[in-house]
């Protein structure tokens, strides 16, 4: 099984979710491709792709978007999931998929879209950036749910793993 791990971070915290994405997958017996959208060439040798987005505003990072535009016709016959990293809080805030959310489904053919909780370190922003953070009283920390992540690129993997017809999945200690 071939996965494509793909993600438009903007400090980080997004393509780290993408690593253990893949990190899981290849727990799983997975020969993972983990890239940045911009850099990818193709998508037609893989079995599967994951693809997500930092989000801003509400809003996903023009890289995962034009990711999904170039590749639409190829992702939309694969097996492709997304995913959206950006709430923080407790609880997380906001709760709501990203606008583009809906616009990215059909341009993929997502079977689905998972939002997950984001990360705040005010050390690597600009200070436009903290100044907005301090405004709307955004509070700092780590609102990635690292066990949920794994579980969910588990899921991937059993659900490509049955429809290629190979064996059921176990995920390595």
């Amino acid at each position: 099984m071939r996965v494509l791990v793909t993600a438009a971070s903007k400090h980080g915290a997004t393509a780290e979710i993408a690593d253990w994405i893949g990190t899981a997958l290849r727990g799983a017996g997975a020969e993972v491709t983990l890239a940045e959208p911009e850099t990818v060439e193709s998508v037609s040798e893989f079995d599967a792709v994951v693809l997500g987005s930092g989000v801003y505003a509400g809003h996903w990072l023009a890289q995962a978007k034009d990711f999904a535009l170039k590749y639409t016709g190829e992702l939309t016959d694969s097996r492709v999931w997304i995913f959206s990293s950006g709430p923080i809080g407790d609880p997380l805030r906001p709760d709501e998929a990203p606008v583009d959310v809906a616009e990215m489904i059909p341009l993929t053919g997502a079977r689905e879209h998972r939002l997950f909780g984001g990360r705040i370190d005010k050390h690597g922003m600009s200070f436009g950036e903290r100044a907005i953070l301090v405004a709307l009283r955004v509070p700092e920390g780590d609102f990635r749910p690292r066990d949920d992540i794994a579980a969910w690129a588990l899921g991937i993997a059993t659900a490509v793993e049955a429809e290629l017809g190979q064996t059921e999945i176990v995920a390595n200690p």
